[in-house]
């Protein structure tokens, strides 16, 4: 195994999301989104979603490490690093700061012009996510998220605005950031980011979920059929959080009880990826009563506007008992799960199963039958700076290397159809949970703390030269 490389062409990179490394957050006639008003937690401190910027609370992703001004000499290092493509998103409030408007923002636009022509200057590839976590906060004021149907009008009109501008520039596209995250529904933060839902006491959390996520597959579906007509070369995915779910036993009770939480996160990629609800949700829904508004021409969309690819997150796996809630009783996911015995954990309780990512691109292909883009996977770790400016983080090439080992098994001996590796964080950012800087993905230090104090002098850690190694060998040398 050590002697075998990955396919050629095979697009190694790293991993970011605007709202969490550009800053600027007025810059270029910006406007507020739901990242905006989020302030910054600590580990298992939730951040806290404010109605509007309150002055004198704590806004990270305001300021981030001002990529937005440092792009240059980032992206010169991810050129070091040896990077054939970059995962970012487009801040959809730089394009339409309000979300409604009939016309896009110039000055917006134009700062993707340059970032992705600066990408091009290395040939390295922008891979990019049309939603990650930036809805326009104006559209859950005035319109109440994606509950509302005239949202999907104002997503598409932002999607076909990118489409056109970069149709030439971006080949490689997604439409929502782990758009099944949602399946907590009775989580604030997931559900504000993904749908701008603000959870509400008067209201079935469930029923405006489903709901809402229906409105977004909808206008994921439109965007990927107007992306079509205006490059057929585009190659348009979804992204999805994709966690492994095991059975805490053999007991046939937990074995259900795993395949329905499977059922319960993984129908908004059924969709995207087949055309059409799976029976099992189409039976829950009528069961819970909810009647969401699904029109027949919203199931022809859904036909025509199916993905080319999925795109997927992969931290960790997750385990489920029937002895906390029965198979036919589940609702929200985080009701079953329970600990895992057999694996580590990391600072911050996320469980550390790199076995469970060979899982999770087995099932995918057998799922779904399509190609498949890892573009999220890493470790959140507290970084040590030595006296002498290094950084030492063999916790994360460890970690790292286990997942990758595994990847190449399941490539080459499991005949899996991956397009490319974006380890999640390439340099450190704000942590889109907690709002910290401690908690670092990257193999680049950024100077900048919790509190917003430092130089934001940009250091290769020793993880830096692992990955220069791995790509350069295209995933031969992982040592």
């Amino acid at each position: 195994m050590t002697k075998l490389q990955f396919p050629a062409g095979f697009l190694w990179g790293g991993a970011v999301a605007a709202h969490q490394l550009e800053g600027a957050w007025q810059a270029g006639g910006k406007g507020v989104s739901v990242a905006d008003v989020m302030t910054a937690g600590a580990n298992k401190v939730p951040r806290e979603i404010t109605a509007g910027v309150i002055p004198g609370k704590n806004y990270p992703n305001h300021d981030a490490i001002d990529f937005y001004h440092h792009y240059r000499e980032d992206i010169k290092l991810f050129a070091e690093m040896g990077f054939k493509c970059f995962r970012t998103s487009i801040a959809w409030t730089r394009i339409f700061p309000n979300g409604d408007e009939l016309e896009p923002n110039e000055d917006g636009l134009k700062f993707y012009d340059d970032l992705f022509d600066e990408c091009h200057k290395y040939g390295i590839e922008p891979v990019i996510t049309l939603a990650h976590f930036e809805m326009p906060y104006h559209l859950v004021e005035a319109y109440g998220g994606f509950a509302n149907r005239k949202v999907i009008d104002f997503f598409v009109r932002f999607a076909v605005t990118c489409f056109k501008r970069y149709k030439d520039k971006v080949k490689y596209w997604m439409t929502f950031n782990e758009i099944d995250n949602q399946s907590s529904f009775n989580n604030d933060f997931l559900m504000c980011t993904n749908s701008g839902l603000l959870l509400n006491n008067d209201k079935d959390n469930e029923a405006e979920m489903y709901q809402a996520a229906h409105y977004e597959l909808v206008a994921s579906a439109l965007a990927v059929k107007e992306g079509k007509k205006i490059n057929p070369d585009f190659k348009i995915g979804t992204m999805i959080n994709f966690t492994p779910v095991y059975p805490a036993s053999s007991k046939p009770a937990d074995v259900l009880l795993a395949q329905r939480l499977d059922q319960r996160r993984n129908w908004f990629s059924d969709v995207q990826a087949w055309g059409y609800y799976p029976a099992n949700v189409e039976a829950y829904i009528e069961r819970k009563g909810f009647r969401p508004d699904i029109t027949a021409e919203d199931r022809i969309v859904l036909k025509e506007g199916t993905v080319d690819y999925i795109g997927f997150s992969y931290y960790q796996s997750m385990v489920v008992s029937a002895d906390k809630v029965a198979p036919d009783d589940l609702a929200d996911p985080t009701e079953a799960v329970v600990p895992n015995p057999y694996v580590e954990k990391s600072d911050w309780d996320w469980e550390i199963d790199p076995v469970g990512l060979r899982y999770a691109l087995n099932e995918l292909t057998d799922r779904y039958h399509l190609p498949l883009f890892i573009v999220e996977n890493g470790l959140g770790a507290v970084d040590k700076v030595e006296d002498d400016g290094s950084i030492h983080d063999p916790y994360r090439v460890d970690y790292l290397r286990k997942h990758l080992e595994e990847v190449r098994k399941a490539v080459v001996l499991d005949g899996v159809d991956l397009m490319g590796y974006t380890p999640w964080g390439c340099i450190d950012l704000v942590s889109a949970g907690t709002g910290q800087m401690s908690k670092r993905y990257g193999f680049i230090y950024v100077d900048k703390d919790d509190k917003g104090h430092g130089t934001l002098a940009r250091s290769r850690k020793d993880s830096f030269y692992w990955y220069q190694k791995v790509i350069k060998t295209n995933g031969a040398d992982l040592n």
